[in-house]
């Protein structure tokens, strides 16, 4: 008897087994198939075997199409370069373009759904010459959609409004809105012209900003990236009309010059000019746009800088890179340091590492608080750190004059002043370096508390 019993559970088990694996296998066939009930595609066309996009509403056909760089350009109702993200867009909406439902498998007439007469037609053509061609016709009785179908497909469908937004596209959607076009990574130059005095940006051997003219200087390469970035972002609003843009270039000849700045690339030098209006209205014209634009406040704001805002304040250029040697000379007193694997040591001795950390701390942070043409003289103060592997030494110079402190780099002619707190601060740091406390003199201190 328990022989049998177990044959039959044995058999249950193996049925049991075999229906959860079929079962399983079941629902790994239906994965990646859409749901029985799920409304049909309308349109599934892959966005890289698409060459050429039309949208005609109203009369108008707008056109998109890839150049020889396969890159989107529009093409009509004038030639123009293509916002690449924007034309991109377009093309995916057809990657799988699905309705909100099947009104109808096989319309008699066209017409009670607007799409006899459509409202608008998109015609993709695919890169083998084939063309899809879809039709929208009127908004659904819900207002939360169109009517829609394909050239030659007898079917009905409706669309969701956001879909219909994603390919009702003008060329002022699709153009590019840059009012100047350059590579930013490939920039080589930079020239700002500001209240008659030009600053001469470029990059020197460590790909690093710097200022070339009036003077070589260092260059603070975050602000330089940030007056890049303002140059690049400044774009057309093609949402005015055009009797605005013909408002905007009667004003731009009574108003003042703010700005004026050239970008040159490998593809050749480009300018962006900016001017403020009497109303304070900020007006811009790029080499790589038609007309005069309106400009937000920030572009014109961001460019009327002078050359001083653009200069490096710190006196060091080691950053956050971990120093390898720092030797400070402070009148009588010298400090030398090496760092020996996570050990920093002086005269052959280890060093507390918190007190050379606060040193370096120091050393990092001193910054001009002016910039001087003049008045270095003898030096009372002086420090030198080593950084990147050895590959990078700098040396700084520090003399009083008049209660004020001036700094200066070795072999550099630029003149520092620096907060007189702050360069006392360093001092004190220089002085607080020392060894770390001796294990008997920890023992002590505890012996002596315990007499306490």
């Amino acid at each position: 008897m328990q022989l049998r019993g177990l044959l039959s559970s044995a058999a249950l088990l193996a049925v049991l087994g075999g229906a959860l694996w079929y079962s399983n296998k079941q629902e790994k066939a239906k994965e990646g198939k859409p749901a029985a009930d799920a409304p049909p595609k309308i349109v599934e066309v892959p966005s890289d075997q698409i060459n050429q996009v039309e949208v005609a509403k109203a009369g108008v056909t707008t056109t998109v199409k890839r150049g020889a760089d396969s890159k989107w350009e529009v093409a009509s109702p004038k030639q123009l370069r293509a916002d690449q993200d924007s034309a991109a867009a377009l093309a995916n909406t057809f990657n799988s373009l699905g309705s909100d439902r099947l009104v109808e498998e096989k319309a008699a007439d066209f017409k009670a759904f607007g799409l006899e007469s459509p409202s608008l037609t998109v015609t993709v053509t695919k890169k083998d010459g084939k063309q899809v061609k879809l039709l929208l016709g009127d908004e659904t009785p819900t207002g939360n959609g169109v009517f829609a179908r394909l050239d030659g497909d007898p079917r009905v469908f409706t669309l969701a409004s956001f879909n219909k937004t994603s390919i009702d596209k003008s060329y002022k959607d699709l153009q590019d809105k840059r009012l100047v076009t350059f590579d930013s990574d490939k920039l080589t130059r930079l020239e700002l012209t500001v209240k008659g005095q030009t600053v001469e940006f470029g990059k020197n051997a460590g790909n690093e900003w710097q200022i070339t003219k009036p003077n070589v200087l260092r260059a603070d390469g975050g602000n330089v990236e940030e007056l890049v970035r303002r140059v690049r972002d400044a774009k057309m609003d093609t949402s005015v009309s055009d009797d605005d843009l013909k408002k905007f270039a009667a004003a731009w000849g009574a108003a003042a010059p703010v700005a004026t700045a050239k970008v040159t690339d490998a593809g050749g030098a480009q300018v962006l000019e900016v001017r403020k209006g009497k109303d304070n209205t900020y007006y811009a014209k790029g080499t790589a746009a038609e007309g005069i634009h309106k400009a937000a406040a920030d572009l014109g704001d961001g460019l009327n800088k002078s050359v001083d805002d653009y200069r490096q304040k710190k006196l060091f250029d080691f950053g956050w890179s971990e120093p390898g040697k720092v030797e400070v000379h402070d009148g009588p007193k010298t400090v030398s340091l090496a760092k020996t694997g996570d050990k920093w040591m002086a005269g052959g001795k280890d060093m507390d590492s918190t007190s050379v950390q606060a040193l370096i701390d120091k050393l990092r942070d001193i910054a001009a608080v002016k910039f001087l043409d003049s008045g270095f003289t003898t030096p009372v103060f002086d420090a030198t750190v080593v950084s990147n592997e050895g590959k990078r030494t700098e040396k700084i110079l520090v003399s009083s004059a008049g209660g004020k402190f001036l700094a200066k780099r070795d072999n550099e002619s630029a003149v520092y002043e620096i907060d007189k707190a702050a360069f006392e601060a360093l001092q004190k740091a220089a002085g607080d370096v020392k060894e770390p406390p001796k294990k008997d003199d920890k023992r002590d201190g505890k012996k002596d508390e315990t007499k306490k």
